[in-house]
């Protein structure tokens, strides 16, 4: 017994000694004073700031208050409008975290720092404002798994598992579109009613149906999100909570492998299993990436871009049953959405929404199949919702040369309802087949209109 109690107690105190020793190695936590920053302005402008922590010992994670992140005990914050923002430091060591957070003021505009190739790539940049990408259903690994973190052996490919053309048609993938906006880094999900997820993340969708192994959930879209970029080592995409692309395994964050104007490459850790990691190939909707044909969900249901996926349309067109591939310019961003005001003469589901961009001309316009003909048919009408009172310029083009062109203004004068606007194009040559809109013609204010029901009478 007395040996046993020596063990005892030799143990216990081996025991102690060895915690104490961790816990000294560990270090105390962080206080707010090591997380303090300080800041100023670049030499390149008063909206680039530069961001130092004042210990140079930790590390570093930034929150820039305008949807961008960063890292590192120096860092650059970059500011294109105006306003107040809250930059938060966290500051890590062994022992713990801590945090601070400053205000910043940015006196005025500086818009030419949007023009940044990541943003252009994933937004069209500043002339075009927003960008709808969507899976490249049709080419061969368009989605898939491999090993996380990245085996140097393979690559940046899903290794593991490769889908073949067109083969998760009918999941709830194929046919979701993101919607990519430069104002205010807006993201917009558009779902059609259901999403693609992870058996590990079934739990969080009520009425899932099991499609094995994994599952088909309802999921209503999720409209006016925000995206953000941390561009160091990695460029990683970082989407608002409830939104996310493709096969949800838990989590919005993604790596952006590869991206140019029209195909994007993105890879995500799998939050139920983290030795998995996803990947998507995206294309920009109606974009033939040349894989190996199709374009849509088999299904029936639209879905990725390629040379089936039709970009030129026929009127009427009413966005019930279609989405539509609409071009906006002067920085407007636009959206199909359900009715947001079902009344009064137009009570269907689902309206074009366009919030107007900071130019006097933003719009938007859709290309036609054939050229219009007004021998008979003689007025452009479409319904339109407008917050304000003004001019809505209608402009017809020909997709081929669009200095051949004419323009017509019509006046709103009811505000806050659903109005319908007719404008006569009579005598006018079959040379158009572009049909372009202006609301808020001769505005720069960030307005947000909602049309439908596009047709010639």
């Amino acid at each position: 017994m007395k040996k046993l109690a020596v063990l005892f107690l030799s143990l216990s105190f081996i025991t102690f000694q060895s915690c104490k020793k961790e816990l000294e190695t560990l270090g105390a936590p962080p206080t707010e004073a090591d997380a303090a920053f300080t800041y100023s302005a670049s030499a390149e402008s008063d909206n680039i700031i530069i961001f130092k922590a004042s210990n140079p010992d930790v590390v570093a994670k930034w929150n820039f208050g305008n949807n961008a992140l960063g890292q590192g005990t120096e860092a650059r914050g970059t500011y294109p409008t105006a306003g107040t923002y809250d930059v938060t430091l966290t500051v890590f060591t062994k022992g713990g975290s801590a945090s601070s957070t400053q205000q910043i003021v940015i006196a005025e505009d500086d818009l030419s720092l949007l023009d940044d190739p990541i943003f252009n790539f994933l937004t069209g940049g500043i002339d075009v404002g927003s960008k709808t990408w969507v899976i490249d259903s049709n080419y061969d690994g368009h989605f898939g798994v491999g090993v996380n973190p990245t085996d140097p052996a393979f690559g940046e490919i899903p290794h593991y598992y490769s889908a073949e053309p067109n083969q998760q048609s009918g999941n709830g993938m194929y046919d979701d579109k993101y919607i990519f906006s430069l104002d205010g880094f807006k993201f917009d999900m558009i779902t059609h009613g259901d999403v693609f997820v992870d058996a590990l993340q079934e739990s969080d969708f009520p009425g899932a149906i099991f499609t094995d192994p994994d599952y088909v959930a309802p999921y209503d879209n999720q409209f006016d999100k925000t995206w953000s970029l941390g561009q160091g080592d990695e460029i990683i995409l970082t989407l608002s909570s409830g939104a996310f692309m493709g096969f949800y395994t838990g989590t919005s964050e993604y790596k952006i492998v590869s991206i140019d104007e029209n195909e994007m490459v993105i890879r995500n850790a799998d939050q139920g299993d983290p030795a998995l990691a996803w990947y998507h190939r995206l294309v920009v909707e109606g974009y033939d990436s040349g894989g190996n044909g199709g374009g849509t969900d088999t299904t029936g249901n639209g879905g990725g871009g390629g040379i089936n996926d039709s970009t030129a349309y026929v009127l009427p067109i009413d966005f019930e049953n279609e989405d539509p591939v609409v071009n906006v310019f002067g920085n407007s961003s636009y959206a199909i959405i359900d009715n947001p005001d079902a009344s009064g003469i137009n009570t269907s589901s689902r309206v074009l929404e366009t919030v107007h961009g900071n130019e006097t001309w933003a719009g938007l316009f859709i290309d036609l199949q054939e050229k219009l003909d007004f021998s008979s048919e003689t007025n452009i009408t479409f319904k339109i919702w407008a917050p304000v009172a003004g001019t809505v310029r209608v402009k017809l083009e020909d997709q081929a040369d669009d200095q051949v062109f004419v323009e017509k203004d019509v006046d709103v004068t009811t505000v806050n309802e659903w109005v319908e606007l007719s404008v006569d194009f009579s005598g006018e040559p079959v040379s158009y087949d572009r049909l372009v809109l202006f609301p808020g013609w001769g505005v720069g204010d960030p307005d947000t209109y909602y049309l439908d029901d596009l047709d010639q009478q």
